[in-house]
């Protein structure tokens, strides 16, 4: 099969939620996998000065008008949560986790786990940056509770997370959402479109 795409997203991205809704349909009609990438766009940020687009002066405001746009554009659930943005280290290292997980019946909840998260987030309006909400979405998803838990305090775990924000920073992924596939970068949810033409045509 041919090589998956890449996608670079940080739980705390609304672009990142809506773009997951997304992605998978694209992949699929174009006979790619989704490689599922979370970072942290704090840690990105220490690197590229860049800041949440919330904060930023005229554009926080007009970004929050334009959240819910494009999500009314594309029919997917939004409403922006009170606590915004948000750290979701637990997230990305439950999500870790499972993707590297020996047993099958684990690995294969991660995905529905990313999704998860994010709508409970971005959906429902519960705060995924707190580790017990991570743990009862988990476990809301198939997860073992207490076999989570234990796992993320493990350095393995906490290795895991810091070597996928690296390996992002060391490619270059400066925000989320993020696509690479066959060496080719497309950045934002709203480059979805031009991303599935280039696997479409073969690129340009």
């Amino acid at each position: 099969m041919a090589s998956p795409i890449d996608f670079w997203f940080d739980f705390s991205s609304p672009f990142g939620y809506l773009a997951s809704e997304r992605i998978e349909d694209i992949a699929a009609r174009n006979g790619r996998d989704v490689a599922w990438r979370p970072i942290l766009l704090g840690a990105v940020f220490k690197v590229t000065g860049g800041a949440p687009l919330t904060e930023a002066p005229m554009k926080g405001a007009y970004s929050i008008m334009d959240m819910a746009r494009s999500a009314r554009e594309h029919d997917i659930p939004f409403k922006q949560p009170d606590n915004f943005p948000i750290g979701a280290v637990a997230a990305c290292r439950a999500t870790l986790w499972l993707q590297r997980h020996d047993d099958d019946r684990y690995a294969v909840l991660s995905t529905p786990l990313i999704h998860a998260l994010f709508r409970a987030y971005y959906v429902d309006g519960r705060d995924i940056s707190d580790a017990s909400t991570v743990l009862d979405v988990a476990a809301d998803t198939g997860v073992d509770r207490a076999a989570l838990e234990t796992a993320l305090g493990e350095s393995t775990v906490k290795d895991a997370l810091r070597k996928t924000v690296e390996s992002a920073i060391a490619r270059n992924v400066f925000g989320s959402p993020t696509f690479a596939v066959d060496g080719e970068m497309f950045w934002g949810n709203d480059r979805l479109e031009m991303l599935e033409r280039w696997l479409a045509s073969g690129g340009w």
